[in-house]
């Protein structure tokens, strides 16, 4: 079936690469949301936007607990947790979801950088699900 993406027990590099992405993210909410909480009105609530499409308007903790979230995600995917790596998809596919609208209204009033912005972002979640998806990558977590 292939060649073995790595030694049995180590984690593939494009898992570790796709759990770098999701505890990146998580630490940006995490620190936007310490941010503001500790000074309000320091940040907008739509620095949160391209993470959690409409969420950021439920304040800091909202952004506390989608970091919580990315951080568990993250470090489900480097225990080969296959359940977080079903959770992986679902947030990946949800968010390819989410920035159709906007991409079509980039690409509608010509928005070079919004539909560079939201390519970019479908592209990412687009990379993720397929690799997270492969035969390859199922068999390393349904490792003993």
């Amino acid at each position: 079936m292939g060649v073995p993406l790595h030694d049995q027990g180590a984690v593939p590099a494009g898992v570790r690469a796709i759990a770098g992405l999701y505890a990146l993210s998580g630490l940006y909410l995490a620190i936007v949301g310490v941010v503001m909480l500790a000074r309000p009105g320091a940040v907008p609530m739509s620095a949160g936007a391209p993470l959690l499409f409409g969420l950021e308007l439920g304040g800091p903790y909202m952004f506390l607990l989608m970091a919580g979230a990315g951080g568990a995600v993250a470090w489900g995917l480097v225990k080969l947790n296959n359940i977080t790596r079903h959770v992986a998809m679902l947030v990946a596919i949800t968010g390819i979801i989410m920035l159709v609208p906007p991409v079509s209204s980039a690409a509608a009033m010509a928005n070079t950088r919004a539909l560079a912005a939201g390519g970019l972002g479908i592209i990412v979640r687009v990379i993720v699900a397929w690799y997270l998806g492969r035969a390859e990558v199922k068999e390393q977590f349904r490792r003993p």
